[in-house]
C-alpha cells in the first residue's frame, strides 16, 4: 500500500526560519507538495546559492497575509484538495514600530491565517511563537513558567497565541524558540558577530552592558526545521487533535547560553579583547537608556560603514544598530527538554565557533560583509 505524502503550505517562507524548513523538507524528501507564501519575494531576499537552488523547487506566492482574500488564495490549490499541514513563519521582526504594526502583522495575521486553516479542516496549524514571552528570569523557564512578555514582538505573539488556541477546530501546535541562530539569520546573534568585526577593525576591547551571566538561550535553526517536522507527524501518530489539547513546546539547546559564551566565541573567531562595563555604568545605563542606546550606535554605525565603503559594499541587510529592547538587562533563560520526552532529539545540542563562522561565510559569499583585515 502506498501513502501518500503530505503537502505543506509555508507561511513566511521566505524568511530565516522558512527558508531553512523549506530546505529541510526538499532534502529529506517527505512531502509531495511545497507552496511558499510570503510578501518578499526570494530574489529580493539575499538568498545563498543554495535557497536559490531549493526556491526553484517549490511554488512561491506573493501574498499578503494581512488581507483575507489573499489568505483565502494562499489556501487555494490548483487540484482542488486541501493542505494538510500549515507552518506559520510570518509576522514582523523589526523593533521600534508603531503598536498598530504589531497589531496587524503579528496577532491579525496569524488570526486570519488560523481561522482559515480551521475553515479548511488542515490537519495542523504550526504556529512559531517566541520564548520572550515568559518573564525575563536566570532560572529557564519552562512551558508552564510565568507569562510576561518583555519585547512588544512577544506581547502580539502572545496574544496570538491566545487567539489561535480559541479558534474552533484548528489543530494547533505552537512553538516557542529564544534565539535562533544559523544560515539567513540577520538578527539574534548577528549584531554582536557584527559589533565583533567592527572591533577586530577598531582594534579595541568590546565591551558589554550587564553581567557576563545575563542568559540569552540559543537554538540551531536546523533543530527548530527539524522540530516543526517532527512534531507533526507525533501528533498526527498521537491523534492529538482528537483530546483538543493544544501542545506547546519550548525549542532550547543545551549551551545554556550566556553572555560570556558569545564572548569567548567572539574572542576566537576575531581575535580580539571582550569585557563588561561593571555595576556603575550598568547602573546608568539602567537609568539612561536612550543616551547610551545613541552612544552605542554612534559608536558601531560608522566604523561600519567605512568597512562596507573599503570592500565596495553598496547594499547589505545587516546592520549593528541596536534597538532600545534589545540592550535591557533582560535574561531570556529557556528549558527545551519538554519536547525531547516525546522522542526529539537535538542535533546541534551546543553553540559553537564553527556554527557562527558558517553564518559570516554565507555572508561573505553573498557579498554584504566585509572581508577579513
Amino acid at each position: 500500500m502506498t501513502v501518500d505524502k503530505p503537502s505543506v503550505l509555508i507561511l513566511g517562507g521566505v524568511g530565516f526560519i522558512g527558508r531553512n524548513f523549506v530546505h529541510y523538507l526538499l532534502e529529506n524528501n517527505g512531502v509531495s507538495d511545497i507552496r511558499v507564501a510570503d510578501k518578499v519575494l526570494p530574489q529580493t531576499a539575499y538568498l545563498s546559492d543554495t535557497f536559490k537552488h531549493d526556491f526553484d523547487r517549490v511554488e512561491f506566492k506573493q501574498s499578503n497575509l494581512i488581507n483575507k482574500a489573499s489568505i483565502a488564495q494562499c489556501f487555494d490549490r490548483n487540484d482542488g484538495k486541501e493542505y494538510d499541514y500549515v507552518f506559520n513563519f510570518a509576522g514582523e521582526t523589526k523593533y521600534s514600530q508603531v503598536t498598530e504594526v504589531y497589531h496587524e502583522r503579528i496577532l491579525h495575521l496569524s488570526v486570519q491565517c488560523g481561522e482559515e486553516a480551521a475553515k479548511r479542516g488542515v490537519k495542523l496549524f504550526v504556529e512559531v511563537s517566541t520564548a520572550e514571552v515568559y518573564e525575563s528570569s536566570q532560572t529557564a523557564s519552562t512551558e508552564t513558567s510565568k507569562i510576561n512578555p518583555w519585547t512588544i514582538i512577544a506581547k502580539y505573539k502572545h496574544k496570538a497565541e491566545l487567539e489561535l488556541q480559541k479558534i474552533a477546530g484548528l489543530n494547533l501546535i505552537i512553538l516557542r524558540p529564544p534565539v535562533v541562530y544559523g544560515p539567513g539569520a540577520v538578527s539574534g546573534l548577528v549584531p554582536r558577530l557584527i559589533i565583533g568585526r567592527i572591533y577586530k577593525y577598531l582594534n579595541e576591547e568590546m565591551k558589554l552592558l550587564w553581567s557576563k551571566e545575563l542568559k540569552l538561550s540559543t537554538v540551531h535553526v536546523d533543530d527548530v526545521s527539524r522540530a516543526c517536522w517532527y512534531l507533526t507527524q507525533w501528533y498526527i501518530d498521537n491523534k492529538i487533535g482528537e483530546s483538543g489539547e493544544v501542545p506547546i513546546f519550548n525549542l532550547a539547546d543545551k549551551q545554556d547560553t550566556d553572555q560570556e559564551t558569545i564572548n569567548r566565541l567572539l574572542r576566537s573567531i576575531f581575535n580580539i579583547d571582550t569585557g563588561y562595563h561593571g555595576s556603575v555604568v550598568s547602573t546608568f545605563a539602567k537609568l539612561n537608556l536612550d543616551a547610551v542606546i545613541d552612544a552605542v550606535n554612534e559608536k558601531h554605525l560608522s566604523p561600519w560603514a567605512d568597512l562596507l565603503l573599503r570592500d565596495e559594499i553598496h547594499v547589505t541587510p545587516l546592520s549593528p544598530y541596536l534597538d532600545e529592547e534589545l540592550l535591557f538587562n533582560n535574561a531570556l533563560s529557556v528549558n527545551g527538554s519538554k519536547i525531547e520526552e516525546t522522542g526529539f532529539t537535538y542535533k546541534v545540542p551546543y553553540l559553537t565557533k564553527e556554527r557562527l563562522v558558517e553564518i559570516i561565510d554565507e555572508f561573505k559569499a553573498l557579498h554584504v560583509w566585509p572581508a577579513d583585515d
